[in-house]
This record gives C-alpha cells, sequence and structure tokens, in this order.
C-alpha cells in the first residue's frame, strides 16, 4: 500500500459547502475539485455541478470528498469509507478476494474512466472499502 487507509467523505450536494468549512475551521486547502459535469461518465444534466471528487489537505490531514445522486443513498452514518490506495493489479485482487469474500460487493473490481482500478466493499463490520490502484 502506498499509505494509511483514506476518509472518504459523502454529501447530499453540500459537498462544496462542506468543503468551505473544512477550510475554514482546518485551515487547509482544497485541491482538485472534480464535478460530475467534467467527468467522462455518464451523469443526468441535474448532476453536473455536484462534485464527483475533491481532496482536503492540511500537513497530515487528508480525506476526500464526493457528492452522490441519483441511486446513491445519503444517510449520516453511512457516508463515510476508507480508500486505500494500491500499487499493483495483484495487490487490488487480493485485498478484493479477501473483502467479498465475507462482505458485501458495491462495485465490482473493473477498470475505470480515471485510469485505475476500481471496486467498493463493505466488510461484515458494516465498514465500507474504497480499493483504488492507480495504473501508470
Amino acid at each position: 500500500m502506498k499509505r494509511q487507509a483514506t476518509p472518504y467523505l459523502s454529501f447530499n450536494g453540500n459537498a462544496r459547502e462542506a468543503l468551505e468549512y473544512y477550510q475554514e475551521v482546518f485551515q487547509g486547502e482544497v485541491l482538485g475539485i472534480q464535478t460530475f459535469g467534467e467527468a467522462e461518465y455518464p451523469t443526468p444534466p441535474e448532476a453536473d455541478e455536484r462534485i464527483m471528487h475533491a481532496q482536503f489537505k492540511k500537513e497530515d490531514l487528508v480525506f476526500m470528498v464526493s457528492d452522490g445522486f441519483g441511486d446513491h443513498t445519503f444517510e449520516i452514518g453511512n457516508n463515510i469509507s476508507l480508500v486505500l490506495e494500491l500499487e499493483s493489479d495483484e495487490e487490488i485482487q487480493g485485498y478484493y478476494d479477501r473483502l467479498s469474500e465475507k462482505g458485501t460487493v458495491l462495485m465490482e473490481l473493473q477498470d475505470t474512466f480515471w485510469g485505475a482500478k476500481f471496486a467498493k466493499v463493505k466488510d461484515p463490520f458494516g465498514v465500507t472499502w474504497d480499493l483504488n490502484y492507480e495504473k501508470a
């Protein structure tokens, strides 16, 4: 693994407002906001301005944020996952296989439009893991 697990916070259309709040509270910076409208991913027009992905950083404090839309059910308590940035096909496959054995696959392991291999799995204890391998 490249680093520790990174928290990923999901919001119900107010991720931009949350980022502004966190900037004020933690005095950090927002890195690379990408909206659903900017992504090469089919989304309805009403999702165009929602944040697909952004990162917040203040020294060692790092987390990512996103807005959901459509069938993404937002509920306080299920709006956080942990991202593991992995370094190889073998590593991501191994984590995916072990987590999905007793867990629930929320998104199958697959190649993505952002150039990564990605999967989302909820473990048997209710923790959601986002597995990501950025291909060179």
